[in-house]
């Protein structure tokens, strides 16, 4: 075939055509209805492979790491009071719509982990495939990297872990306690 013999008009029309089934078959239509595989989510789930512990989160923002959107799901009030370095505030309700890349490592946290265990299962409903929750939401950022208590009866071990552990909550102006205090 001679595409020389074709009018412009025709030579756009097969090229729409073309074009029409590239697109039809490229990107698969997202409709509101999704299929998830129930037990791929509960084995996600039983093997905490979706969590990101709190002390490895300060690593690292501590690092300077950029690999990562870290979110907080709570009010815009919460998030004034304190939010954890680097988050940007999201409600749950604009999550479906919020600018978020497939390829990018998304870790999500709330007060104590339920909304963002909701927003996890929100956002690999749509396809991401790396999304976690900070184990333990912010309470456990709060007890593990801000306020970090040695316990009274600690071993060597314990205390030296312990000095590493205030200083990484001194560095994000938190305040090591001692048991009892």
């Amino acid at each position: 075939m001679n595409l020389r013999q074709f009018t412009l008009n025709r030579k756009l029309a097969i090229l729409a055509v073309a074009l029409g089934t590239i697109a039809l078959f490229a990107q698969p239509h997202r409709g509101p209805f999704v299929k998830l595989d129930a037990r791929e989510l509960a084995l996600v789930v039983e093997e905490e492979v979706d969590h990101v512990k709190a002390a490895d989160l300060a690593a690292w923002i501590i690092e300077g790491r950029a690999d990562y959107r870290l979110l907080d799901l709570r009010t815009e009030q919460e998030y004034s009071a304190y939010h954890i370095p680097t988050a940007e505030n999201v409600l749950l309700t604009a999550l479906a719509d919020y600018p978020l890349q497939r390829n990018e490592k998304i870790v999500l946290y709330s007060e104590g982990g339920i909304h963002s265990a909701q927003a996890w299962m929100l956002l690999r409903a749509q396809g991401y495939e790396a999304v976690y929750m900070v184990l333990g939401g912010l309470e456990a950022w709060q007890d593990e990297v801000l306020f970090p208590s040695l316990p009274a009866e600690a071993d060597p071990q314990a205390q030296a872990q312990f000095e590493r552990t205030a200083q990484v909550a001194k560095f994000f102006g938190g305040e090591p306690r001692l048991a009892g205090g």
